[in-house]
């Protein structure tokens, strides 16, 4: 342990209010969101999530990722962690096709009555924005990718512990949309 940890545990320990973590994480939603409009909520908690496509057919490969999410910004936003492969699995030799350590924010904009999401990831340098409404039992978001190119994202399946996710991005040909991902989800216990 070096002094800057030692610092840092000692402030913590002194001062368990202050820090990053309990000054971005919610433990609710803000009173100004209501039950309907509240399309994300249901996700806090951890993920565990079965890959069946990443810009490919992934099934053959059995490959897994992990997704945490939580109220941030005093209940106002929703934000989450998308790891693939899942931490344990990770190493230096996985490349664009399969390495996404990305955030999803998700932030209540009252005027609009919708969510306005936005997703980064820095190890690819990819950036994409989005409108999140629920219509009827889905979650549907869209929006584009940083380059302009029109997506759909939508949680499907959706029950307390599983949901289906996908995404989709329209071709140049203005017409058909190509599934560029596609999770099956799990709520892990805890």
């Amino acid at each position: 342990m070096n002094v800057t940890d030692v610092i840092t545990e000692a402030h913590v320990t002194a001062h368990p209010e202050q820090g990053f973590g309990p000054a971005l994480v919610a433990r609710e939603r803000a009173a100004g969101i209501s039950e309907a409009d509240d399309a994300y909520g249901w996700l806090t908690g951890s993920w565990e999530l079965d890959v069946l496509h990443y810009r490919t057919d992934m099934r053959a490969r059995r490959l897994k990722a992990e997704a945490h999410f939580t109220w941030v910004l005093e209940g106002r936003a929703v934000q989450d962690v998308w790891i693939m492969p899942p931490r344990h699995e990770r190493t230096p030799a996985y490349g664009p096709d399969t390495n996404m350590y990305g955030i999803t924010v998700r932030i209540w904009d009252a005027a609009l009555r919708a969510w306005r999401v936005t997703y980064l990831n820095p190890g690819t340098g990819q950036r994409d924005e989005l409108i999140g409404r629920r219509i009827g039992p889905d979650i549907v978001q869209i929006g584009t990718h940083a380059d302009g190119t029109p997506i759909r994202w939508n949680f499907t399946d959706i029950t307390r512990d599983s949901f289906r996710w996908t995404g989709v991005a329209l071709e140049p040909d203005g017409v058909t949309w190509r599934l560029e991902a596609e999770f099956l989800a799990r709520r892990m216990p805890g």
